[in-house]
């Protein structure tokens, strides 16, 4: 049995990851695509921003997928799993987008820790979402917002537009993690 990908979405708080996973819901339109979402807060909004293209949004609400003692990410995998292997729901790949807040280590490591979560999932990729505008101060500030570029396999920079010459933040960027090349891109393109 052919593993189900999973690429996971990181990036603080205003980056732009729902921009670009509805850019990306919206564009692949040969892939069906499962969606878990972590939020903070009682109403969940992305599942309303996202809009319907996906296979089944699952939304995490406690904000906590990124705690080492919530099995919360674990149960919604194994749920997902569950659906598909009952012939509810078809999908060929997961995207995971975590909360502006999340440290993405101990997301990682669901993929790795549990037996039948390593077995069905293949974890292809980590893309973090940088805000030309904020990211100096932000990386400055928090600590969290370089463990969300220092993970990523690819690093997207958004709102390029409004920011202006980033090449200064392209080499702070390639300095935290000098693996992961750098892409601008407009509104989730």
């Amino acid at each position: 049995m052919t593993p189900i990908a999973v690429t996971v979405l990181t990036g603080f708080l205003g980056a732009g990851k729902t921009t670009l996973l509805r850019h990306i819901l919206h564009t692949q339109q040969d892939e069906k695509i499962a969606v878990i979402e972590n939020e903070f807060g009682e109403t969940p909004i992305d599942s309303q921003l996202i809009g319907d293209r996906a296979t089944r949004i699952t939304t995490l609400s406690n904000g906590c997928i990124c705690c080492t003692r919530s099995s919360e990410l674990e149960d919604a995998l194994l749920d997902l799993l569950d659906s598909r292997d009952k012939g509810e729901i078809h999908f060929d790949r997961l995207i995971v987008e975590c909360t502006g807040m999340a440290d993405p280590g101990p997301i990682l490591q669901a993929f790795f820790a549990h037996e039948i979560i390593c077995e069905r999932y293949l974890l292809d990729g980590v893309i973090a979402l940088v805000d030309a505008v904020h990211a100096d101060s932000q990386l400055d500030q928090f600590p969290l917002a370089q463990s969300q570029i220092g993970y990523a396999d690819r690093i997207l920079l958004t709102k390029t537009d409004v920011a202006g010459e980033s090449a200064a933040l392209t080499e702070r960027l390639q300095r935290i993690n000098a693996r992961a090349p750098v892409y601008p891109i407009l509104h989730g393109n």
